[in-house]
């Protein structure tokens, strides 16, 4: 019986991984290294990686105070470009901004507002830093066909010192609708990748995968087209049942490292699993 067992895992396994093979076609292979276990309510929204390796975590509990008596009560997957903090914030289902608060090495911290554009959705799920500092990537929730744009706060020249408004540049035009994001990074100048809480399989084989979105060339400001393709579905495994909840994602490109958030289900949702990967 256990070798029939062993067997059939054996067959399961590898169409799981012929069915990704085929889904992402050429996409490179990510191997998960290990698993973490942190608090939901302060590191459950999202991560990023510091310069010396140790990670940065954001929950709901680890908005200031300032921010939250101001109308801020979500905040999303931060990123880490050059020593500052980006930091994505939304307000109630009645905001008419979005906002990005910065934090400088030396613990200033700088928030730009984004006026809601016709048509543009109030949610800010993350905030993604382009690798040369320039450009900052952020994403609405639901059904969506493109990610958003804006100067990078600061570090791009264009925006003002010390808060303020910020626009919107040229989009991402995404070849596929993807939907639910809740995080994404960038690998290098013309690759991101992204994890969706969409279980539905109804957009991509996968259930909640992580997709890649691949860039003509690096963001300069004007608009792009991505080319969107689905690596493989995030592990939901835990002692309890239910619903899982993808959340953020960090590449540590000094270290080859991604790693992708996901909230266990039911009583177990005050814990979430940080899954780690790497490029073998």
């Amino acid at each position: 019986m256990k070798r029939q067992l062993f067997a059939l895992a054996a067959v399961s396994a590898a169409y799981t991984l012929g069915a990704a093979a085929s889904s992402a076609a050429a996409a490179p292979v990510w191997q998960e290294t290990g698993t973490a276990y942190v608090d939901s309510l302060s590191s459950g929204q999202g991560l990023a990686s510091r310069a010396d390796g140790s990670l940065l975590y954001r929950g709901l509990a680890s908005i200031p105070l300032e921010l939250r008596l101001k109308g801020w009560n979500h905040v999303g997957d931060p990123d880490i470009a050059q020593g500052h903090v980006f930091d994505a914030y939304q307000g109630p289902d009645t905001a008419t901004s979005k906002m990005f608060a910065v934090t400088t090495p030396a613990g200033k911290r700088y928030t730009y507002e984004h006026r809601l554009d016709p048509g543009e959705k109030l949610n800010n799920s993350f905030a993604a830093v382009s690798p040369d500092g320039q450009w900052l990537v952020g994403g609405e929730w639901g059904d969506q066909n493109r990610l958003q744009v804006f100067p990078a706060p600061l570090l791009n020249p264009s925006t003002p010192r010390t808060g303020g408004t910020l626009p919107q540049a040229g989009q991402i035009t995404l070849d596929k609708t993807v939907r639910d994001i809740q995080g994404c990074d960038f690998v290098n100048d013309t690759r991101l990748l992204c994890a969706s809480d969409d279980g539905s399989r109804t957009l991509f084989p996968e259930d909640r995968p992580l997709l890649q979105v691949d860039l003509p060339h690096a963001l300069d400001g004007g608009p792009v087209t991505g080319r969107v393709t689905s690596l493989f579905a995030l592990p939901q495994r835990s002692v309890c049942t239910g619903t899982f909840e993808t959340e953020g994602v960090d590449y540590d490109a000094a270290r080859g490292t991604l790693r992708a958030e996901v909230v266990q289900p039911g009583v177990c949702q005050i814990a979430t699993t940080v899954y780690a990967y790497r490029q073998p």
